[in-house]
């Protein structure tokens, strides 16, 4: 597989600065703009997310709370390499965390999809897998493909695979629907490990 070359990956760094300066839904925001996201044109797997809880705002590191230890844990990897961005690359579907309504956290902002996000993934080549999580990030990259609900799209991950994968979210909010899905540990988790050591193992 061919790397990119050095004026690839400043292209790449510059298109980043300008994403994390953004301040397009400022307006939007209750707690103002702060992109989380983690991109290298190197990555191998790529996570595609909803959006930055009020956690992940205060600190500005992606996945930074109960969400991201379950994450980990279903990947099979620990906190160094979740975060080496030359291997994984993070792209929630709207950067800024989007506040709270009558039933938890707002969706994500459209307007990061419209702005960035095809943009940035023509920064990562080399993607080999991508886990889309939750309904709004598996609408985006899985588009007609995807069943009529979450938990049908997520039960026809073979349809995917291996290029991509649909997960739930890992939040501790979802803890009935995996009781409610025991099949999702037993069928999904182990091959999904299995594929991420594989392709980490080969860098």
């Amino acid at each position: 597989m061919k790397l990119p070359t050095v004026s690839f990956h400043r292209a790449t760094e510059k298109l980043l600065a300008e994403v994390r300066a953004c301040e397009l839904c400022t307006a939007q925001l209750p707690q103002g703009p702060r992109p989380v996201l983690q991109v290298h044109s190197n990555a191998k797997i790529l996570i595609a997310g909803q959006a930055p809880g009020s956690k992940v705002h205060q600190s500005g590191i992606p996945f930074d709370d109960p969400s991201g230890d379950r994450l980990r844990e279903w990947m099979g990897i620990d906190k160094a390499t979740f975060y080496d961005s030359a291997r994984i690359a993070i792209l929630p579907m709207g950067f800024c965390y989007p506040g709270t309504g009558k039933s938890g956290d707002l969706p994500p902002r459209p307007e990061c999809a419209a702005t960035w996000r095809a943009k940035l993934l023509a920064r990562m080549p080399n993607i080999l897998l991508t886990l889309v999580i939750g309904q709004y990030a598996q609408g985006w990259h899985l588009q007609a493909s995807a069943k009529g609900n979450l938990t049908d799209t997520v039960a026809a991950w073979r349809d995917y695979w291996p290029k991509a994968l649909p997960l739930p979210h890992p939040s501790p909010r979802n803890n009935i629907w995996l009781k409610r899905n025991a099949w999702f540990e037993i069928d999904v988790l182990p091959p999904l490990k299995k594929r991420v050591h594989g392709i980490l193992s080969s860098l």
